[in-house]
């Protein structure tokens, strides 16, 4: 006893981390600090865990990010009386393939980012000056999944890495990756409950031992509520599968969402001589059931749930994937504050402490590996697949939340082979018996659980491969309104499964439409990106499910927005489909969820996320500018305050009320109130007057986008952009010309190219193509005024986003776009050429002084050379 806890010192003082000794014959100590990393042939840095090397490359304008080697080093210290203990490393992530080196000596090697695995190291160790290396790799490789996806590989050492020792009879650390203790519930009712425990024991010593196997359920209170404890022999190097039968626990407490009561099962191994605690693992416990019917949806405990939540990835703004553990931990603690029951742990296997969250918080759970859009047709890729299934299911297997194992997603949404029909047909056949041989493996490690296979939106493909006849629930991830099609659509093809599959229960697993939270429109359309269209996108898309008991449930994709290097839009390389930004701030999305989803009374000015506002004076007369604000509310109506004035009590439609305030110049409170509820808002209005000559608006600058309907919100700089009008005497505007709509039938608003050289991407993004002129009709005086360019037509030809079905996608024709730019007669730009000048989809901005005198005020005109002129934004700002 006294090694053991000279031993723990030792670490302790050698690692840096405080160990609390405990009599469980197990030590886990951190080892997250004292790293040295570098990339290949790269500088070597001195970094602490989680880490990842694709923080920043991911975010920038240069296409594709470091996916190569990184190295990892740090020393270990253990004195020799650790040779009479069994020593491991644990890997919580590292991606994608990884080699672990003691002392230079190859002791390890793993496939798959997203699964733990463990190491024995006692065979390299010195125990004076031992070294760990960890040689990582991102790169491509086609024998693993995933190879192509909607979002991004990051590479590194990116979840935490712990020091096990353990004393020579433990539970086994040859379970891929899991504890080696194993608890299903095999009968559960509100009666009585019972619990099979099965311990895998390995005794690595040069003698055989006999031990005593305890096993207790504790109650949420700490009490002992059932027990058995079990004594056998094992031999010297040998492995043992011990089973436990505990029977006849009376009336439990049921886990549920409601409910989510937790027991405790603690296993000990037991030295039969001594009675010295060799070996202990807990694990959570709690007992439900639960079925999917494919006419009544799902039932949890006997009573029918809608199942309503989110999907997570696990990547965090500017950290990539290296997300502390209170930050993951706070994800699901933002899912069930908003109302959710479901996470999809989509589309691998995420940290531990994710499933955890999800056991003590009430939250179901489905988790699944990452075979993604396609597959590699090989041997290897094949059992790179099964023994990610394995690792993932044996890892997880006691965690109550889990209730659905699944496989694959959207597995034919890049089809390979579509000129050769034959052989499309042999990569048809690849894909369903991967397909059933998941499935089956699923089934046979873990007969108490759901498979689930998610497919996209083409109903006759998947009909016809056969993999809706495979898994156990069929998962549809479905964007009707936003990839193609309308909104109305969705609930078509709910009553189509309904129909077509009728015995089959399934889940819509995705569906959502890009909310980037700097967007705003009073006239929502299909990918403007708006959040009020996502808003109204929601909303079909909830009551469609809520109304039809059949949909077991549905996940909003996604929690919050996540990275994907390949994206470009608003927001390049980031997914905007989230209900929280990805730096977890709430957008109007997870209130309105609030709404739908919450047990309490619920009010919330959804609207207040737009902080700040600009708009046009309703009148010459007029000193207000009427705009929509929204609240979202679980109650029949409210009342609206503005500025303590009431605006009116108003009727809820589909959770939304929504109400036209006049706004007045600077700040502006609002407070809506219901019954004993009530929020409070205040908002900040630049007003823009009707016309220039109005004495009781003085102006200051106006920011226009061209070819827009939509207000963008520029929050570093803190600048108001608000959409274009047709010149309108005394006041501003445009002549001539028309939105720019692209070459891409599926684009009807603007362009979703990445901008070069600016963060202000919706700035550029909107032009009016064959403008003539803009005009400001400013009184005299000193002004600056800012033109904003780009071109949006040529440059390289990029890979057509696959998730846009209705990707009608034609060759851009290149213009020769040459025109000029000249301002109150005044040659400004005689003769701008874009593309050569500055280079295709590049932000341009050029600024000058005017000074206006006589009374013309600003006109800006455009005199075509060559094609048609552009303008994509314009500023001015009054000097004095």
């Amino acid at each position: 006893m006294l090694k053991a806890k000279s031993l723990l010192l030792l670490i302790a003082l050698i690692t840096g981390f405080q160990c609390l000794a405990q009599d469980t014959g197990r030590n886990i100590i951190s080892l997250n600090d004292q790293w040295e990393f570098h990339k290949e042939n790269g500088p070597a840095e001195a970094i602490t865990l989680p880490h990842t090397w694709n923080d920043k490359d991911v975010l920038d304008d240069a296409p594709g990010y470091y996916r190569g080697v990184g190295t990892y080093k740090r020393k270990l210290k253990l004195d020799e009386s650790a040779k009479n203990k069994a020593v491991y490393l644990v890997f919580n992530g590292v991606a994608q393939e990884v080699e672990v080196l003691v002392n230079g000596q190859s002791a390890a090697k793993h496939i798959g980012s997203y699964t733990r695995f463990i190491v024995p190291i006692n065979r390299f160790l010195n125990y004076k000056d031992d070294v760990i290396e960890v040689r990582a790799t991102n790169r491509f490789n086609e024998d693993i999944p995933p190879l192509t996806a909607d979002f991004t590989f990051f590479g590194g050492l990116y979840r935490n890495v712990n020091l096990l020792i353990t004393n020579p009879v433990h539970f086994s650390q040859k379970e891929n990756g899991s504890a080696g203790v194993f608890i299903t519930t095999p009968q559960v009712s509100a009666a009585t409950a019972s619990v099979q425990v099965k311990s895998s024991i390995d005794n690595s010593s040069i003698a055989a031992k006999k031990v005593q196997v305890e096993t207790v359920v504790f109650d949420a209170k700490g009490n002992a509520v059932a027990n058995q404890t079990t004594e056998v022999n094992i031999n010297n190097g040998g492995n043992m599968m011990v089973v436990q039968h505990i029977k006849a626990i009376q009336k439990p407490q049921l886990w549920s969402p409601e409910n989510p009561y937790l027991y405790r099962v603690i296993t000990k191994i037991i030295d039969t001589k001594t009675k010295a605690v060799i070996d202990q693992v807990s694990n959570p416990l709690g007992f439900r059931w639960f079925k999917f019917d494919a006419e009544k949806g799902f039932f949890l405990n006997d009573k029918a749930v809608k199942i309503i939540g989110a999907s997570r990835h696990q990547d965090y703004e500017n950290r990539g994937n290296a997300t502390p553990d209170a930050l993951q931990i706070r994800d699901i603690e933002l899912l069930k504050a908003m109302g959710g029951n479901f996470l999809r742990v989509a589309h691998y296997p995420q940290d531990p402490q994710i499933l955890e969250a999800c056991d003590r918080l009430g939250i179901l759970a489905s988790v699944e590996i990452p075979v993604v859009n396609t597959i590699t047709e090989s041997e290897a890729f094949t059992q790179n697949c099964l023994n990610m299934q394995t690792e993932m299911i044996k890892q997880n297997f006691n965690h109550p939340s889990i209730i659905i194992w699944a496989y694959m997603n959207e597995i034919l949404l890049r089809l390979k082979f579509s000129s050769d029909k034959p052989r499309q047909q042999v990569y048809f056949n690849h894909v369903r018996v991967l397909a059933q041989k998941l499935d089956s493996l699923t089934r046979k490690l873990d007969p108490s659980r759901h498979t689930m296979l998610v497919n996209h939106g083409a109903w006759d493909i998947y009909n016809k491969v056969g993999l809706t006849k495979i898994p156990m629930i069929v998962g549809w991830n479905l964007y009707s309104g936003w990839y193609s099609g309308v909104p109305e659509d969705f609930g078509k093809f709910l009553d189509r499964h309904h129909k077509e599959l009728p015995n089959t229960p399934f889940m819509v697993t995705e569906y959502g439409a890009d909310a980037d939270p700097r967007i705003r429109s009073f006239s929502p359309i299909r990918f403007d990106k708006s959040v009020e269209y996502a808003v109204k996108f929601n909303q079909v898309y909830l009551n469609a499910m809520l109304s039809r008991p059949f949909v077991a449930g549905g996940i909003a994709w996604n929690l919050a927005d996540f990275n994907s290097e390949t994206r470009e839009e608003t927001m390049p390389h980031i997914n905007n489909k989230g209900l929280l930004t990805i730096g977890r701030e709430a957008k109007d999305t997870y209130f309105l969820y609030q709404a739908y989803l919450s047990a309490q009374p619920y009010l919330k000015i959804t609207s207040a996320q737009w902080k700040e506002r600009t708009g046009t004076a309703d009148s010459a007369s007029l000193t207000t500018s009427t705009q929509s604000v929204q609240v979202a509310t679980n109650l029949k109506s409210a009342e609206l305050f503005l500025n303590g004035k009431s605006l009116g009590l108003k009727a809820a439609v589909d959770h939304i009320i929504d109400w036209q305030v006049p706004f007045i110049n600077g700040i502006n409170q609002l407070r809506v109130v219901s019954a004993d509820q009530s929020d409070e808002s205040e908002i900040y209005f630049q007003l823009q007057p009707f016309k220039f000559n109005a004495a009781n608006i003085p102006f200051k600058n106006i920011n226009v986008l061209l070819g827009a309907k939509r207000f963008y919100i520029d929050e570093k700089e803190h600048q108001l952009w608000m959409p274009d009008q047709p010149y309108r005497a005394g006041a501003w505007g445009y002549v001539g010309g028309e939105p720019y709509k692209g070459t891409n039938n599926r684009i009807t608003y603007g362009s979703d190219k990445n901008i070069l050289g600016s963060d202000n991407d919706p700035v550029y993004q909107t032009q009016q193509v064959g403008i003539r002129q803009f005009k400001f009709d400013v009184p005299d005086g000193e002004y600056e005024i800012a033109l904003h360019f780009a071109e949006l037509v040529g440059g390289e030809a990029k890979e057509a986003l696959a998730y846009n079905l209705d990707n009608n996608h034609k060759k851009e024709i290149e213009e020769q776009r040459i025109f000029g730019v000249s301002i109150n007669g005044t040659p400004f730009m005689p003769k701008l050429n874009l593309a050569l000048d500055f280079g295709y989809t590049t932000a341009v901005k050029k600024t000058t002084r005017i000074t206006v005198q006589n009374g013309k005020g600003i006109s800006v005109d455009f005199s075509a050379i060559q094609g048609k002129p552009v303008l994509n934004a314009i500023q001015l700002r009054k000097i004095y």
